[in-house]
């Protein structure tokens, strides 16, 4: 059932402007992918979009009573802020927990305040343990804060690390943006002196004797990985990785030919592997982030090998540059000082609430923790 209620708000004429608020539909899509376009996000298709609930094994288990979102309509009936709302499954001490995440909050400018409503929304709606949000922006920092977001305690999620698989093509773009005359040769000139840095830097990354291959797609072995992970780690916080689940999360960049697995196997056994998600703009280039990483050892000594092979991937690809984001670059983490290229974000990224006093103390500990961007909707 549609909630509606109208939000009267200061008008910028010394008025008030009428905001009518409710449930998002489907049919909004139109809407919401221009506003999202007009302040700078990447709107996703229709089928895609619709997909984030559809196609989500979470959502589908709640049979239908779950809104997909929240808008804000202006007098005329245009949709001027947006959030959507997407259920998660998680697992910590054996028993599951339903977390939330907010995706592609935008709102214009003179409708910003009332868009708080937004948020409100899929912070405290009920029946939800959990909410994660691991795309906090230096513009969204101050109101996530005032719904008592907290810091997730692991990793260093104002931080990321970047290794240049291609820095002479880096260069050349950026130069050619700036519309430099002799963009390519200057960008041979100026790559060279820090071509021996990355390399040296890159050989930290120590290969060890394993072997690391790519898998075209999620199949049987992650089932049977994910219900030894679950039982090994039955008191960490672990979003849900079934294949089924693996599937909905990667499909949009599988189906663009964006997201790269490597995995290490024993045999028929699956032992590790990694996401890498791909994706292009006008001021890094083409870039491959790391996006997840499990292990059955409980470690991460297989992550280096498994980063070695996207690099080299990368390269042979024409990929401008790989970067990891905050779990891994924190102290005594194994790329904490490996990257070449460390580089300082503008607020911490990887926020969470727990909705009950019980859940909220168990997640105070650090080591009940496993984050990743595979958490929230960073890489949906």
């Amino acid at each position: 059932m549609t909630t509606r209620s109208e939000v009267e708000r200061p008008g910028l004429t010394g008025g008030t402007t009428s905001t009518r608020f409710r449930e998002a539909v489907f049919a909004d899509h139109p809407q919401i992918a221009r506003l999202e376009s007009r302040y700078g996000l990447a709107p996703k298709p229709y089928d895609a979009w619709r997909g984030l609930w559809l196609g989500n094994p979470a959502f589908r288990a709640l049979h239908g009573n779950w809104p997909i979102g929240w808008v804000l309509e202006d007098g005329d009936g245009q949709i001027v802020a947006s959030m959507g709302n997407i259920p998660l499954a998680y697992e910590l001490d054996g028993r599951p927990l339903l977390a939330v995440s907010g995706h592609s909050w935008v709102a214009e400018p003179a409708h910003r305040s009332a868009s708080l409503l937004l948020q409100d929304h899929v912070v405290n709606q009920p029946g939800v343990d959990l909410y994660v949000n691991n795309t906090v922006s230096a513009a969204s920092a101050a109101a996530v804060q005032a719904f008592d977001c907290v810091p997730v305690p692991v990793g260093r999620w104002d931080r990321a690390g970047v290794w240049y698989t291609h820095r002479q093509r880096y260069y050349e773009l950026r130069l050619r943006q700036r519309h430099v005359p002799g963009a390519t040769p200057l960008s041979y000139l100026l790559s060279a002196p820090v071509r021996l840095k990355d390399r040296l830097l890159t050989r930290r990354l120590d290969t060890c004797d394993v072997e690391v291959t790519a898998c075209p797609a999620f199949d049987d072995r992650f089932d049977e990985f994910w219900a030894e992970l679950r039982a090994r780690n039955p008191h960490r916080l672990l979003a849900v990785r079934t294949r089924e689940m693996l599937e909905w999360h990667y499909r949009h960049a599988a189906l663009d030919g964006r997201l790269w697995i490597g995995i290490v196997a024993d045999g028929a056994r699956l032992v590790a592997f990694a996401t890498f998600v791909g994706d292009e703009r006008p001021v890094w280039g083409t870039r491959v982030r790391l996006v997840d990483f499990q292990s059955l050892d409980g470690g991460a000594t297989l992550l280096p090998p498994l980063l070695s092979w996207a690099l080299d991937k990368a390269g042979r690809n024409g990929i401008h540059a790989v970067e990891v984001l905050g779990r891994w670059l924190g102290e005594g983490e194994p790329l904490a000082h490996a990257a070449p290229h460390p580089q300082q974000l503008p607020t911490w990224k990887f926020v969470y609430r727990a909705n009950t006093p019980a859940l909220a103390t168990r997640l105070t500990d650090p080591a009940v923790w496993a984050p990743s961007l595979y958490d929230g909707d960073s890489s949906l």
